[in-house]
C-alpha cells in the first residue's frame, strides 16, 4: 500500500486488517502524494502497489484517466455524496482534510497569528513562513490551486493568483522537504507561521509537546477530498478490495476520527457519535470554492509556472 497518511494512522489501521485476516501481511510505503502518484506511473508495467490510499482526488483522477486505477465500487460507495467519488468507480473519498494556518503557539497567541491566507502576506512574517514543497505535497497544491482559482473567479485570468504565489515566495525562509522537518523546523522557531492541514496538526497536538496550534482560515478554508483506489493490475485484486472496503467501512472511518482527527467523506455518521473535537471544528470550517474539473484541466499548468516562474523569485520580482 502506497500512502501519505503517516506511521501511527497506518500501523493502526495495518495492524486491524491482519488481525481480521490471518496470514496477510500488510505492508505500506509512506510518501508524499505525488511521489505516490508518480510511482504508480513508473511503474505500470510491473505495478508494486495494491493499494493507493491517501491523496487529493484529483491526483486520483489524473490517475484514473491515465488507466492506473481498478473500477471498484465499495459497499460504502453509496454514502459518499457524487461530488467526492469518480462517476467511474475509481476510486472514493474517505476523508476531507481542511487547509490551516499553523503557528509556533510558545511565541504567538491565537490572536496575534494570521487570521486568513492574505495575512499571511504582510511584512511582519517576512522570513517567518516555511511552506513545506509543494512538487511534493498534495495539502500545498490544493492551498496553491484553491488561491488560483479564487484570484481567477475574481479577475478571469491567472496572473492574480500568480502574485499572490510570488508574494508568498518572498515571505517564505524555506520549501521544507517532508512534514516531519516542517514540524520540527516550526518547532524550533526556525519560522513561525506556516500552511498545512488540519488532522495532521490536531495529531501534532494530541501526540507530542511540540508549541504548534492552527487557526482555521475566516474567509474559507481549502477542503481536500481524501480519496482511496485499487492500483490497476494489483498482485492481490480481491485483497486490495477488501482492504478499501476495511478502510472505508463505518468501524474504520469512526476509529480514525476518534484517533487520527480525520473528518469522515461519508455523511450517514451521526454528528453526535462523532468526537468533540470534530463537532466543535466543523461549524467553523467554510469550503472555499472550487470548480474540480477546471483545477484539474489546469493544475499542471499552474504547478510548472509556480516551479519555473515563481520559486525563488518574489524578492527578485519586488515583493
Amino acid at each position: 500500500m502506497y500512502s501519505p497518511h503517516g506511521r501511527e494512522l497506518l500501523s493502526h489501521f495495518e495492524s486491524a486488517f491482519e488481525a481480521s485476516h490471518p496470514g496477510v501481511d500488510v505492508q505500506y510505503v509512506d510518501m508524499g502524494s505525488q511521489e505516490i502518484l508518480d510511482r504508480v506511473r513508473s511503474e505500470r508495467a510491473n505495478p508494486q502497489a495494491d493499494v493507493w490510499w491517501g491523496a487529493p482526488s484529483g491526483m486520483f483522477a489524473q490517475a484514473a484517466d491515465e488507466e492506473l486505477l481498478e473500477a471498484f465500487r465499495p459497499m460504502w460507495a453509496g454514502t459518499v455524496p457524487e461530488s467526492r467519488r469518480d462517476p467511474g468507480d475509481h476510486w472514493a473519498g474517505t476523508y476531507l482534510t481542511p487547509a490551516v494556518i499553523a503557528y509556533n503557539d510558545a511565541v504567538l497567541s491565537e490572536g496575534e497569528a494570521p487570521a486568513d491566507w492574505d495575512e499571511v502576506l504582510e511584512p511582519r512574517w517576512r522570513d517567518e513562513v516555511l511552506i513545506r514543497d509543494p512538487l511534493a505535497s498534495g495539502t500545498m497544491r490544493a492551498i496553491f490551486e484553491a488561491i488560483i482559482y479564487r484570484e481567477y473567479r475574481r479577475t478571469g485570468g491567472f496572473e492574480a493568483g500568480y502574485e499572490w504565489l510570488l508574494r508568498l515566495d518572498a515571505q517564505t525562509k524555506e520549501y521544507v522537504l517532508n512534514p516531519t522537518l516542517l514540524y520540527q523546523k516550526l518547532a524550533r522557531q526556525e519560522g513561525l507561521v506556516t500552511l498545512w492541514n488540519m488532522p495532521d496538526i490536531e495529531t501534532l497536538r494530541a501526540t507530542t509537546d511540540l508549541p504548534i496550534n492552527f487557526v482555521i482560515a475566516a474567509s474559507g478554508s481549502p477542503v481536500v477530498v481524501d480519496a482511496i483506489a485499487v492500483v490497476a493490475g494489483s498482485a492481490q485484486p480481491e485483497l486490495a478490495r477488501e482492504f478499501v472496503e476495511f478502510a472505508g467501512g463505518r468501524r474504520s472511518v469512526r476509529e480514525a476520527a476518534e484517533r487520527f482527527y480525520r473528518i469522515p467523506a461519508r455523511t450517514d455518521i451521526p454528528l453526535d457519535s462523532l468526537p468533540e473535537w470534530l463537532r466543535e471544528a466543523l461549524p467553523k470550517i467554510r469550503p472555499m470554492a472550487v470548480d474540480v474539473a477546471f483545477v484539474e484541466e489546469h493544475m499542471t499548468e499552474w504547478l510548472r509556472h509556480w516551479d519555473r516562474e515563481v520559486r525563488g523569485r518574489g524578492r527578485a520580482e519586488g515583493y
